[in-house]
């Protein structure tokens, strides 16, 4: 039964599926009783102990199980943690998708790699324009981040009016377009805020995030520094904004520029087509070209700035790059700061690069696309909401932004930091979170979605520990007499070579416990299984204090 407040207003609920308690895989759906729109479908990356996972996305469960009330998916910008998920989940739930411009062309070329964009409804949404979607109408408002055609959103609902930020930063020098529309957050504010979702990434750090164009003039003074030599730049694939930095000073040097990295390479495509990013003409070079120029008039841009294993730096660092060899005549630029997780594989790629005779620079370099404290609190200054739901990040960055707005005068009461699957709900009684739907993550291995459960990583887990230990033998159909084997064959667990006695007397205990299995009167297979399996294993913990997988295979003759 529908419950409606004294006014006859829907209540609204805010169920974020995933994008806290994490960095990535941003999904929330905004529901009132007749109407569902979804904000951002992002992707994860796997942990340490995801072996062999490729992706993790959302489970979205409980957006198919209301897909009847589902109206569209907006989104804020063009990361894969706010995208990434889409064609998997667009294969599950059909409804149309509204972002901006070059978010958009992203977009289509990643539906395109999944051969579904023809069956997709995508409508491209320009900043100051409302979309209505059901009982909701959403404001696309101009950001700045890390990439160009950022956008907040002032959602409005039955309730009152929610802001949210999507990821930003405050750029008064943006490289492309205008600055933040921080008027609009002040109309909102004075119109009334119900909510802010405000990002949190950078929650912790004081101060304010220093203006993209600060970098311009590192990379200037590095380009200037390093005139004898070819330059290498690494930055992530999607930050147009310090790609066209790049290709203006190199420009500007004479150098040709030559893109490399999949990823990289359709993004920047993207942007040149939709007139983001703009390149001076006979800059740009196949990276087959570079062996006509001279090193010294050549720069490369490529994406392995986070020591991905198959990115093209990281492929350049161990040789087996088949267009670029590095050597001393190079000067690599890290032109990003490692993720919390990734600084080992970085650190891993910088000394792979100095080995190899390159002079690597990694320092001041780079600049966050989100808003450190001091941004933060000038949003929240300017919209004056009665709540506060920190959103984008880990606990930690969630409790560092509630630190803040408490600080602003947000009642303690009014600060709500949610996990995925919690359901926010704003009625005439107040907000208060009470129910929880499903939620959780999805694995992706190859071509595999959701077929690697906890189950399958445990025996991942456990073979790279201690192997595998594979005992085959043949019973004949009739008399359940060993016609064969067994045969003990190991994998991962011990050298062959030098533990043939360790493996000659697993043959024995095998052989053993067949026999007595037998005069026990033991015919069935799945049992007699489980007996070699117990006394297998026993026998290896006392030789080894190893506990290797143990699979039994027994074949009828």
């Amino acid at each position: 039964m529908k419950k409606i407040d004294p006014t006859g207003a829907s209540p609204l609920r805010i169920i974020p599926l995933g994008g806290l308690e994490q960095i990535g895989m941003n999904i929330t759906a905004f529901e009132t009783d007749d109407s569902i729109f979804i904000l951002d479908c992002g992707l994860g990356f796997p942990e340490d102990d995801m072996l062999g996972v490729d992706l993790v996305i959302p489970d979205v469960t409980y957006l198919q199980e209301n897909s009847s009330k589902i109206k569209g998916f907006v989104i804020t910008h063009g990361h894969e943690d706010h995208i990434g998920a889409l064609p998997y989940v667009l294969k599950r739930i059909n409804v149309p998708i509204y972002a901006t411009m070059l978010t958009m062309g992203i977009i289509e070329r990643k539906l395109e790699e999944h051969g579904i964009n023809d069956q997709v409804t995508k409508k491209v949404i320009k900043f100051g324009q409302t979309i209505t979607l059901g009982d909701f109408h959403v404001e696309f408002i101009r950001t700045n981040h890390s990439i160009v055609d950022a956008a907040a959103l002032a959602i409005y609902t039955p309730q009152g009016i929610i802001v949210h930020t999507g990821d930003f930063k405050v750029d008064y020098t943006p490289i492309y377009g205008d600055a933040i529309d921080l008027q609009r957050f002040g109309e909102l504010g004075k119109k009334g805020v119900l909510a802010l979702m405000c990002d949190s990434t950078n929650a912790e750090r004081p101060g304010f995030t220093p203006s993209e164009r600060t970098v311009g003039k590192t990379l200037n003074d590095i380009f200037e520094e390093n005139e004898t030599t070819r330059i290498i730049v690494a930055t992530f694939a999607s930050n147009v904004d310090r790609v066209q930095q790049i290709i203006n000073i190199a420009y500007k040097f004479g150098r040709k520029v030559a893109i490399d990295g999949r990823s990289m390479v359709n993004i920047i495509q993207t942007a040149i087509e939709l007139e983001r990013l703009n390149v001076p003409k006979d800059t740009l070079i196949e990276i087959e070209e570079l062996k006509n120029y001279p090193d010294n008039k050549t720069v490369i841009i490529t994406t392995g700035s986070q020591g991905e294993r198959l990115a093209a730096l990281s492929r350049m660092a161990c040789g087996n790059h088949k267009k670029v060899n590095i050597g001393p005549g190079d000067t690599i630029v890290f032109s990003s700061h490692p993720i919390p997780g990734n600084e080992k594989p970085v650190t891993k790629i910088i000394n792979e690069l100095l080995r190899r005779g390159a002079d690597v620079i990694f320092q001041d370099t780079h600049v966050s696309g989100h808003a450190c404290q001091e941004e933060i609190k000038l949003i929240y200054s300017l919209t004056q909401p009665r709540y506060a739901i920190p959103v984008h990040g880990e606990y930690k960055h969630l409790m560092a932004q509630a630190k803040i707005a408490k600080e602003l005068g947000i009642d303690k009461e009014h600060i709500f930091i949610l996990r995925s699957g919690d359901v926010l709900t704003f009625c005439e009684d107040g907000a208060k979170v009470g129910e929880k739907v499903q939620a959780g993550t999805i694995l992706v291995d190859g071509l595999g979605v959701g077929d690697v459960g906890n189950v399958v990583l445990r025996d991942r887990q456990k073979l790279a520990d201690d192997g595998i230990i594979v005992v085959t033998l043949a019973l004949d159909g009739y008399n359940n007499q060993v016609v064969s084997g067994p045969e003990v064959v190991s994998r991962g667990f011990v050298y062959v070579k030098e533990s043939e006695e360790i493996l000659e007397e697993a043959k024995s205990i095998v052989d053993q416990a067949v026999f007595d299995a037998q005069n026990r009167g033991v015919t069935d297979w799945g049992k007699i299984k489980n007996i070699i399996k117990d006394c297998l294993s026993e026998y290896v913990w006392k030789k080894t204090k190893r506990r290797p997988m143990i699979l039994p295979i027994i074949m009828e003759v």
